[in-house]
Order: structure tokens, then C-alpha cells, then sequence
């Protein structure tokens, strides 16, 4: 785990996003094999192979989780927003992560890294 990262989510001001940064962390690094994290462009990018597989972005009043390399998966309308090769997903304050589904979306992107 990459110290810069674990200092971002921890300065996260709303514990719930702080809290849900630490999940997805955890997720990113459950589905992608090999998997590594850095700080860039103020936000944790999650790589395979030097390939972008995931970033989580925190913002006033929500979290998103982006998936690169996310072209030919199957995602339910209205959830995720993007062009096709990279998806991201929002996550307000009361919303449920529903971590087996994202961690298979976000394993089945990775793949092909």
C-alpha cells in the first residue's frame, strides 16, 4: 500500500467518504492481480502493468470510482457515466456499494491489462 495514498484517504473531510475511499481501496486491490496504487493528479490511481485499471475521486458531496478499459462490459442504464473506454460510477452519501458486483466489474476490465 502506497503511503501517499493512505494519507489521501485519510485527510477525506466527510468520514463517510473517507470510510467508502478505504472500500473501494480494498476492492481495487481484491480484483486486480498485481495491482498498484499512486497518487496522480491528487487522486489514487489503481494500475496493472502500468495501465490504468481504476482511480477513486472525491468530491463535495459524493465518491467516484472510475473502471478503465471498461468496453465490452455489461452495465446496467443509468449507473455508470462516460465514454465506453473508462466508466465511473457515484457514490452519495446513504448509497449502498454493493462490492461483489463492482469487484466483479472492475476484475473483468482488468483482464485484459
Amino acid at each position: 500500500m502506497n503511503q501517499e495514498v493512505t494519507e489521501f484517504i485519510s485527510a477525506v473531510k466527510e468520514p463517510w467518504q473517507a470510510e467508502l475511499c478505504g472500500r473501494l481501496r480494498d476492492l481495487a486491490h481484491g480484483a486486480i492481480p498485481g495491482v498498484q496504487e499512486r497518487l496522480q493528479y491528487k487522486k489514487p490511481h489503481f494500475l496493472k502493468n502500468g495501465k490504468y485499471a481504476a482511480v477513486i475521486t472525491p468530491s463535495k458531496d459524493a465518491v467516484g470510482f472510475t473502471i478503465f478499459n471498461a468496453e465490452g462490459l455489461r452495465l446496467p442504464d443509468g449507473k455508470f457515466e462516460g465514454p465506453p473506454e473508462r466508466k465511473t460510477i457515484k457514490f452519495r452519501r446513504n448509497d449502498t456499494l454493493d462490492a461483489e458486483w463492482l469487484s466483479s466489474l472492475v476484475r473483468q476490465a482488468a483482464e485484459t491489462l
